[in-house]
């Protein structure tokens, strides 16, 4: 059997990201005894102390063996973290571990946040990953080195697997679990546990806040401008000479701040609007399309697409209250 350890990081992190890789692996082996094959992996829940408190310690886990007792290992599993830049400090000499682990061939997997540790081992610097998107400001700002992309809900690359936020971790699981099963125990663990098999993208799901942990107040100022006018079309040109800038200094400055170009930026702010009329109006995808500034229906909905990986349609169609989930009549409280 392969060797398989999911550590368990000091500090406050992740109970549900532990406990869920543990049953879903354990029961992938169940399921290939059963089938009369010897279980892949040999689980083994480790950390640097003796015991790790969750949620103010209302839960605590008791890791059955330290990580550095560990000399090989086939397979890393971090789990999601919390407070991050605290916590990769904390736990300094369990990156350097799984550093050491991944030189001797190990592969590794992050859960969510658990990309900041990894992150912080150097084995991402040059290379793509994914984490929950409402922490890649925080990550990119720590780790500019690294190809953050968000969107992705799993990544594969070089023996290290990331993945996006909160319970998208199940998908990376069956992903691992195809690989190293087969199609069939994923599929297996996949009706177990109600998990919707190959999704490929957290952009559905991802709310666009607009990028203002900066201090540049010329973008600050901007970022407002382009959110209180999602209808209207903008020229960026008289933006930048109002401020006695040049295009390019602007352009350099704005995607310094927010990572994305103030053209970019303004898309992403109408879709954000638009999403946010599908969810909660009644109103048609023309109407919509029109309210945030679009009027060609080919550009409007390719550009949704783009920053939402769904249609239009297929996202009025999956959140909004009058379209959304029906309960069976069974569940309806009789009048």
């Amino acid at each position: 059997m392969k060797h398989l350890t999911i550590v368990v990081p000091d500090g406050q992190n992740n109970l549900t990201s532990i406990v869920g890789s543990y049953k879903l692996l354990n029961r992938a082996n169940e399921f290939c005894v059963q089938q009369g094959k010897e279980p892949v992996f040999n689980i083994h829940v480790a950390g640097l102390s003796k015991s790790v408190e969750f949620y103010d310690g209302l839960f605590v886990v008791r890791p059955r063996e330290k990580v550095t007792d560990i000399r090989k290992s086939d397979l890393i599993i971090i789990p999601a973290l919390k407070n991050y830049a605290q916590n990769v400090k904390r736990n300094a000499a369990l990156a350097n571990w799984i550093k050491q682990q991944y030189d001797r061939g190990a592969e590794v997997a992050s859960i969510c946040t658990g990309a900041f540790l990894l992150a912080s081992t150097g084995l991402l610097d040059n290379e793509t990953c994914s984490t929950h998107w409402v922490a890649a400001n925080e990550f990119r700002t720590m780790f500019p080195k690294v190809n953050l992309v968000t969107e992705h809900l799993i990544t594969d690359n070089k023996r290290i697997y990331t993945n996006g936020g909160a319970f998208s971790f199940l998908n990376l699981l069956l992903y691992l679990i195809e690989k190293y099963y087969d199609r069939q125990t994923a599929i297996f663990c996949s009706k177990i546990f109600q998990i919707d098999m190959d999704r490929h993208s957290q952009s559905p799901f991802t709310i666009f806040r607009g990028q203002k942990e900066h201090d540049d107040d010329v973008i600050k100022k901007t970022q407002e401008m382009l959110e209180k006018n999602v209808q209207k079309k903008m020229s960026f040109e008289k933006i930048a000479e109002n401020f006695a800038l040049s295009r390019r200094n602007f352009d350099r400055r704005f995607v310094k701040a927010t990572g994305n170009t103030p053209a970019e930026y303004h898309q992403r702010v109408r879709i954000e609007s638009a999403k946010k009329a599908f969810e909660n109006t009644g109103k048609s995808i023309s109407e919509v399309m029109y309210a945030v500034g679009y009027s060609d229906e080919k550009a409007f909905r390719d550009i949704f697409r783009r920053f939402t990986g769904m249609s239009p349609l297929e996202y009025r169609g999956r959140y909004n209250k009058e379209c959304g989930f029906k309960p069976p009549r069974s569940l309806k409280q009789s009048k």
